[in-house]
């Protein structure tokens, strides 16, 4: 194929368009759950299926970069959502700040692709240790629509009905509740269960199957159903009191055990960064791209420096803005960085391993905002603007993380199809440049709506953000007099490190599938209400795959399109009526007299309905 149907203008417009819709979408999941999945795939076939309803069939390497565009926007909005919203729970904004949240998206999101470039080669390419299981999974996506089957396409449009529909009757006709919960008290011991009523959670849980779902859950119920009873005590209801535990004591062990899943991380690709550091060297020696192939070009050497040079001067404009000292510029900006450039290979590495959706993005940017928070501290500074110091070097730090896993598992994709890495690498920038400058507008109207209809804004109940309420609470304690259960990081510590001896001993004998940390790190600390849900989509994944004998794969895939359709429209429907919200448009809430536990029933009921949904599906001809 020649050049012109690969980069044509309408892949463009679309993967930008595309870009922004994924980049809103995943601000409510991840506020919503604490967790985002990879866009690839569900962009990958709606890209297919919109090129041929414009009435001429798509090339293949169109389609890729369409997805390559939107996983941008996807990625992008991870790292913001998890940093950016502690500034506001902290009290240190009182709303987004557009322009700041904007521009650390950008030069996050770029810093990303730049630095991943000259590591190309490296992880995907050379690597024979990195299997990219989500990068060869969205090849096979548009491979197959390139032949012509359109299944996938129906399969997510109708998924995205049924995902908007639930949220549509549960957060504005207010048929269905938003979480089952049930807690009581035995002996000044509190019994916690619930579960979140979202099939976003299920998708989520789908799309990263049982092993993962389990562990997960796993995580949840040793903090919900070993640890609060452990504890006890608490004032007010039992459910009030469980969930207060939790936020103040219970999640600062996930805390701990995330600082050495973060560290041992480092650890597993030191030959990796190592190798990278040469080939950048290299890279930059080259300058203007080498002639040769199409499919194995990048952007040139001097484009990237001058790039990553202004990129620089950007953040260091926006981290004197918000701190007004130059000496703790300086410091934010080395701590920047330096830990960009090691996370850019450690989330490549664990990418590739383990796929975009499951990389543990939150203890890279724990250990981002402990290393430069501590920094800071230790330097003498304090207060607001030692918090926004902080946080705004970890927005960049998280927005590196996710946008390098993101571009190393794309150009996976794009190898595998014979895709030009330059176009590609375009269009990542492209779809970044797009999606950085609807993020602020996306959250301003999700938590200024919530506050107009009476709710808490981001950080409560309508939007929990764990990791941002995570990050508030570690800045506080460092600046601003807050109080950090450090007994509870340091036994979390010791907890990761036990799990990680019992996961290489497992290991060695060759038994089960290993007891991987940062999994049960995040159970920790997401509210018990997630893990529940995506536990039964990684049960519904396992029996799709056990009942499909020789068919496992393909209705595995089918049951992916259906789950990042769900994801989608749930999502949407979420920004959607959180803007309707902004403008103080009121919801029915038509099931708020429902006696007993009706209102339960109906809800619970209404997900079990779709949970058979995605099973019967799965096996969709």
């Amino acid at each position: 194929m020649s050049k012109q149907d690969e980069l044509t203008p309408r892949a463009v417009a679309l993967g930008i368009l595309l870009s922004i819709v994924m980049a809103a979408a995943n601000v409510y999941l991840g506020l919503k759950a604490g967790m985002t999945v990879s866009a690839s795939i569900p962009a990958a076939v709606m890209s297919m299926g919109i090129l041929r309803l414009m009435k001429r069939k798509g090339s293949v390497l169109e389609s890729n970069l369409v997805q390559t565009a939107a996983s941008a926007g996807e990625s992008l909005a991870a790292g913001i959502i998890f940093t950016m919203p502690a500034l506001v729970i902290a009290g240190v904004w009182k709303t987004f700040d557009f322009w700041v949240t904007s521009f650390i998206a950008l030069t996050g999101g770029l810093l990303g692709v730049l630095f991943m470039i000259p590591m190309r080669k490296v992880f995907v390419i050379d690597s024979k240790e990195l299997a990219y299981p989500e990068g060869i999974a969205c090849a096979e996506v548009l491979k197959s629509g390139e032949q012509g089957n359109e299944t996938g396409a129906v399969l997510v449009f109708q998924s995205i009905v049924v995902g908007g529909l639930f949220k549509f009757l549960g957060s504005f006709v207010g048929l269905l509740k938003g979480s089952v919960e049930w807690a009581t008290r035995m002996s000044e011991r509190i019994f916690f269960i619930g579960c979140d009523v979202s099939p976003a959670l299920v998708a989520v849980g789908y799309i990263v199957e049982i092993e993962i779902a389990v562990l997960i859950f796993i995580g949840g119920a040793a903090a919900w159903l070993v640890g609060i009873p452990l504890l006890g005590g608490g004032e007010g209801s039992a459910v009030e009191a469980a969930g207060a535990l939790w936020s103040t004591q219970i999640r600062y062990i996930g805390v701990g055990a995330m600082v050495i899943g973060g560290i041992d991380s480092i650890f597993k690709v030191r030959k990796g960064l190592v190798m990278a550091v040469t080939e950048l060297k290299g890279h930059m020696k080259r300058g203007k791209a080498k002639e040769g192939p199409e499919t194995e070009r990048n952007i040139d050497g001097t484009t990237i420096l001058w790039l990553t040079a202004v990129c620089i001067l950007f953040i260091l404009g926006i981290y004197y803005h918000v701190t007004g000292n130059a000496g703790e510029t300086a410091i934010a900006a080395v701590c920047m960085l330096v830990l960009s450039f090691f996370f850019t290979a450690v989330a490549s590495y664990i990418v590739g391993l383990v796929g975009n959706s499951n990389s543990p993005v939150s203890g890279m940017t724990i250990t981002a905002v402990l290393a430069t928070g501590g920094l800071l501290y230790v330097m003498g500074y304090s207060g607001a603007s030692g918090v926004l110091a902080t946080l705004c070097v970890a927005g960049v730090v998280c927005c590196v993380a996710c946008t390098s896993g993101d571009v190393c598992n794309d150009l996976k994709t794009g190898h595998l199809v014979g895709a030009s890495p330059r176009n590609q690498q375009i269009l990542q920038i492209l779809g970044i440049s797009a999606a950085a400058f609807v993020l602020a507008p996306v959250l301003i109207a999700m938590h200024e709506g919530s506050i107009n209809m009476g709710g808490t804004g981001i950080g409560g109940a309508d939007y929990p953000a764990p990791q941002a309420n995570l990050f508030a609470s570690l800045t506080k304690g460092f600046f601003m007099g807050g109080h950090l259960p450090w007994d509870m990081v340091v036994i979390g510590a010791l907890v990761g490190i036990m799990i990680l001896i019992v996961d290489k001993a497992l290991g060695k004998n060759g038994k089960g599938a290993g007891l991987h940390l940062m999994p049960i790190a995040v159970g920790i600390y997401l509210p018990f209400g997630l893990s529940v849900p995506i536990l039964i989509g990684g049960l519904i994944a396992h029996f799709v795959k056990k009942n499909s004998g020789a068919q496992g794969s393909e209705n595995l895939k089918r049951g992916v399109l259906v789950a990042s359709g769900v994801i989608a429209g749930e999502s949407l429907v979420g920004v959607g009526l959180a803007i309707l919200a902004y403008f103080s448009v009121s919801s029915m809430r038509l099931g708020a007299g429902w006696p007993g536990h009706i209102a339960d029933l109906v809800s619970a009921g209404a997900l079990a309905l779709v949970c058979v949904l995605f099973y019967r599906w799965s096996f969709k001809k």
